[in-house]
This record gives structure tokens, sequence and C-alpha cells, in this order.
């Protein structure tokens, strides 16, 4: 597993990249939201780790440019830990935070953790290409389509709708959505379910204001309309 860290704390780089090499991981490294975003295009990573403050772009900045081009899964380091700050780094891309300080070990449960989900969303059985309505997704490549259009996901975004699309009609309370996506030792605000679905209905429905497909169940939670 190829992981790329960032960040412009060069001794918090220094001390990441050997915890990480130790569990046997490929270790690149960079110093500034630029290099990370060249990087990220080139590099083939299986996980980014993204600082949010630093110098010529930011973590977020750098996390929406790596979304034009890759779903890679992103982990932002935060030295702030307000909820609206973890939010903003979904809404940009990101799948999973770590507040500063944090202790290794939890970074590197995140890792496994978030790493261990998309291999095994991505390998789950079934038909290779889901159809539901207009929206068409392909397990195996990992990517979507919207009337035939092309639609890029972040890893979360396919995932959750993955897990939709192969249980239509079926209503997930926004608790179990959590679970199954993103941990149950996961400790963000269950509202990231909701910023991701938003984003959802933005990427694959033809009137987000009106979603034909991506439902909501009043005081339950959400399902794919069949």
């Amino acid at each position: 597993m190829k992981i790329l860290v960032v960040d412009d704390e060069k001794l918090l780089v220094k001390g990441i990249k050997f915890n990480l090499e130790t569990e046997g991981y490929q270790v690149e490294v960079a110093y500034d939201g630029e290099e990370a975003v060249e990087l990220a295009r080139s590099g083939n990573f299986d996980l980014i780790i993204l600082d949010v403050m630093m110098p010529k772009l930011d973590g977020l900045e750098a996390c929406m440019r790596i979304r034009e081009f890759s779903t890679v899964p992103v982990i932002m380091l935060t030295a702030r830990g307000e909820d609206m700050d973890k939010i903003l780094g979904f809404e940009y891309g990101a799948d999973d935070y770590v507040t500063k300080p944090f202790n290794i070990v939890e970074l590197k449960a995140r890792i496994r953790a978030l790493l261990r989900r998309s291999s095994l969303l991505s390998q789950t059985g079934g038909e290779a290409c889901i159809t539901v309505g207009h929206i068409v997704i392909d397990t195996e490549k990992r990517t979507a389509k919207n009337d035939g259009a092309p639609v890029e996901l972040t890893a979360k975004e396919f995932d959750l709708i993955e897990l939709l699309a192969k249980n239509p009609d079926r209503v997930f309370s926004r608790e179990n959505l959590l679970n199954i996506i993103w941990g149950y030792d996961y400790q963000g605000d269950i509202r990231t379910v909701d910023v991701h679905v938003r984003r959802l209905r933005e990427k694959l429905e033809k009137n987000p204001a009106e979603p034909e497909r991506i439902m909501t169940k009043w005081g339950v939670g959400y399902y794919i309309k069949g």
C-alpha cells in the first residue's frame, strides 16, 4: 500500500513516515499543497494524509483539486476541532479527519479502517454494473454516470451510493450508514452522512432539490428508490 503524507511540519512528517513504514506501507512525503496535488496526479496512491494549514495551497483546496481527477481516500489533519471545520473537510472531499495533537496509534487505526472498508466495498460480490433509473454505477471500476454522463465521486460518496444501490428501497438510518461506511470507531458528527447524501444528489440527481432516486424517509433515514 502506498501512502502520501503532506504537512509543512517536517518533524511531524518524518515521524509519521517512520511509523507507517514500520507497518509495511510505502510512504512518499510533501510539504505544501501544490506539491501534494502534483504527486497525487502521478503517484497512484492508495491513501493521502493532508494537513489543513499549509503554504502555497491549503489542505482543503488541495483536496478539492485532487478530487477533480482522483477518488483516493483522504484523511485530513487539523489543529482545529470545531464541527464546522470538520464538515468543511467533508464538503471538499475528505473521507476522514484526525485532530492534532493525535496519537500515532489512532492515525494508524484510521488508515487501516479506511483502507479495509474501501477494499471490502470494492470487492463486494454481485453485478459489476448497477442501474437505478438514470443512475449507473460500475462497482469494479468504481465509476458512476448520471443520465449517461460520467460523474466524479469521492471514495466515501461511491461507498455510500454503492451500498444504497445494492439494497434498493431499503431504508438505512443515518447511524447505520455512519457505522457501515465510516466504521464503528468513527468519532465524527452524524451530519457527515447528510453532507454526503446532499453531495450525491448534486452529482447524480437531475434536480437535486427534487430527487427522483436518492430519497429521504423522514424521521428514519435514506434509501435509493428502485
